[in-house]
């Protein structure tokens, strides 16, 4: 899961919402001896951008469309092998083109009408044929990621697509079809962006238009008011003002129905406010506990759960905008500058390390095998030295008013990277910026930065998902062309025998170490948190909770 992608703007949505003290006193017990207890508030870091999972990148728009949509294939409940979803059954064809989606039958969207094989298609076909605006790699970012370019690329540098074609061959049965064998498929589709719509809300809504700039984008009504899927939860309403998002129980669900009635979101930005809200009964949940958090909390009896660390934080070099950080000589200096230990010990929680690769090592073709860059502040000197790099100066961005998984303070990191910097020589200017949209405009853009860090949540079990996201084609975040290497990716992501596959992408990971476009610093298990009596939830290592199974006790 990527960072929120910037440049979004949101149109007004004059909707209601409950309020959050309503949902505290429908919970309460029923004099009856019945219970109330069937709305579940949960505190997230930051508002969604998008309710359109298609235009959507950033964590809190996927999480609301877990709840409201579904995809051919998901992710197997608390893991990331690849299990039924929309779809039963799926096989490849001999050539590994085209594959054969079996689906469930009876599944209805939420305004009714059937989920079918021509309603696949109708969603790939919206997806491969985009115009406009909806080619931004700010609106589409995880088409582009998996399948490409477009039917027709208006941009001369988008690849060719990998998605050729979608068929329907009977009401439960379609082909889709692609332009060469990909370890993409069929894990891919199990991201959000490519859950199934409503067609009839989608034409009714006019889903594609959209307008604005790429400066200022806008949404249509439908991305904001009416997203309609085939899920647990359908949504009720979004009180921007209030930052409320509410959800509820799809009743004409086709599995099992959600135990909740209702599903509330409610954006707390601050972190120990949000630790405050679960203590005083205001939410009974939220994601992204701060490491120091984690006992205490589940000293005081709530439930506490890890997820397993799938995510990598790293620090970002670019090439383009100080010509001295092409020299990998510099890079190295930087990566052996770095006391990655310290920060993993002080500023993360119980289980995280430091990392090695771009990728944890749960994931199939991580390396150990590639070169280490361990603490060394008397080598990084010498390194600069030996490059006429001595009196380096280099922007830092860091981001602000900001919690990610692989992140949880980043003025701390920022304090603790810069003055190991500083201690070999290095002038460091902090330029801090507001997430979004600043930070990621500034960062994910341009060439005006030097060096900054992010970091990733991985979609799906495959390596190709880490580093072929990061590094398999020119990016203004790295500001690099390094064509042997784009080379590289290209023949792994096309190997159809999975061992030889995990082989290729061993060597990935030490071709990218060796040429160093940023330092892996850590992978960190992040934790959320649920109410004393609130239970059936599982942690997902791809953020993928299930809210349907929540219950109170």
């Amino acid at each position: 899961m990527r960072a929120p992608r910037p440049k979004v703007a949101i149109a007004a949505v004059a909707v209601a919402a409950l309020a959050v003290a309503g949902c505290a006193e429908s919970n309460r017990d029923d004099k009856s001896g019945g219970s109330k207890k069937d709305t579940l508030v949960f505190g997230v870091a930051g508002d969604p951008k998008v309710l359109d999972p298609s235009f959507a990148s950033d964590g809190e728009s996927l999480r609301v469309a877990r709840q409201v949509f579904e995809t051919l294939v998901r992710p197997e409940e608390g893991g990331t092998k690849v299990t039924p979803g929309l779809a039963e059954s799926w096989t490849p064809d001999a050539a590994g083109t085209t594959w054969t989606f079996k689906l469930r039958s009876g599944v209805k969207f939420h305004d009714g009408t059937d989920f079918n094989a021509e309603a696949v298609c109708v969603n790939f076909n919206r997806w491969y044929n985009a115009k406009g605006l909806m080619q931004s790699p700010d609106v589409t970012a995880y088409w582009q990621d998996v399948m490409g370019g477009f039917a027709n690329n208006e941009n001369a540098d988008l690849p060719p697509s990998l998605f050729k074609s979608c068929s329907a061959k009977d009401a439960t049965t379609v082909d889709l079809a692609f332009t060469r064998v990909s370890s993409k498929i069929p894990a891919a589709l199990m991201l959000p962006s490519f859950s199934i719509h409503s067609p009839k809300a989608l034409q009714e809504f006019d889903a594609s238009n959209v307008a604005g700039t790429a400066e200022d984008i806008k949404y249509p009504a439908y991305a904001t008011e009416h997203p309609t899927g085939t899920g647990p939860f359908k949504f009720k309403a979004w009180d921007v003002a209030n930052k409320t998002l509410t959800l509820e129980r799809n009743e004409d669900y086709s599995g099992p129905k959600a135990k909740l009635k209702t599903l509330i979101f409610k954006t707390i930005s601050d972190e120990n406010a949000r630790k405050q809200a679960l203590r005083s009964g205001d939410i009974q949940g939220y994601d992204l506990v701060g490491p120091a958090d984690v006992e205490p909390l589940k000293g005081e009896g709530f439930n506490m759960l890890t997820r397993p660390a799938f995510n990598v934080l790293y620090l970002a070099i670019n090439q383009k905008g100080n010509p001295k950080l092409a020299d990998l000589r510099v890079r190295q200096a930087i990566a052996y500058a770095l006391n990655r230990q310290q920060l993993v010990t002080s500023k993360l929680p119980p289980g995280a390390k430091v990392a090695d690769n771009f990728m944890p090592d749960t994931v199939e073709g991580w390396n150990g095998d590639v070169p280490k860059y361990t603490y060394d502040p008397a080598k990084a000197k010498a390194l600069l030295a030996e490059a006429g790099a001595s009196n380096l100066t280099l922007k830092f961005h860091y981001p602000t008013e900001v919690t990610r998984p692989y992140m949880p303070n980043p003025k701390d990191i920022f304090e603790l990277l810069s003055a190991d910097l500083k201690a070999v020589g290095i002038t460091v200017e902090a330029i801090p910026l507001k997430w979004s949209p600043d930070y990621l405009n500034a960062t994910t853009s341009g060439s005006k930065h030097d060096i900054h860090f992010l970091g990733w949540t991985g979609d799906y079990g495959d390596a190709y998902n880490f580093i072929g996201t990061f590094f398999d084609r020119p990016k203004d975040e790295w500001g690099f062309n390094n064509q042997a290497l784009f080379d590289q990716f290209k023949d792994a992501d096309t190997t159809a025998d999975i061992a030889a596959r995990t082989e290729k992408y061993k060597a990935l990971n030490k071709s990218v170490m060796e040429f160093l476009p940023g330092v892996p610093i850590s992978h960190s298990p992040p934790a959320i948190v649920f109410g004393k009596d609130v239970t059936g939830v599982k942690a997902s290592p791809l953020t993928d909770e299930r809210f349907s199974t929540a219950e109170f006790k």
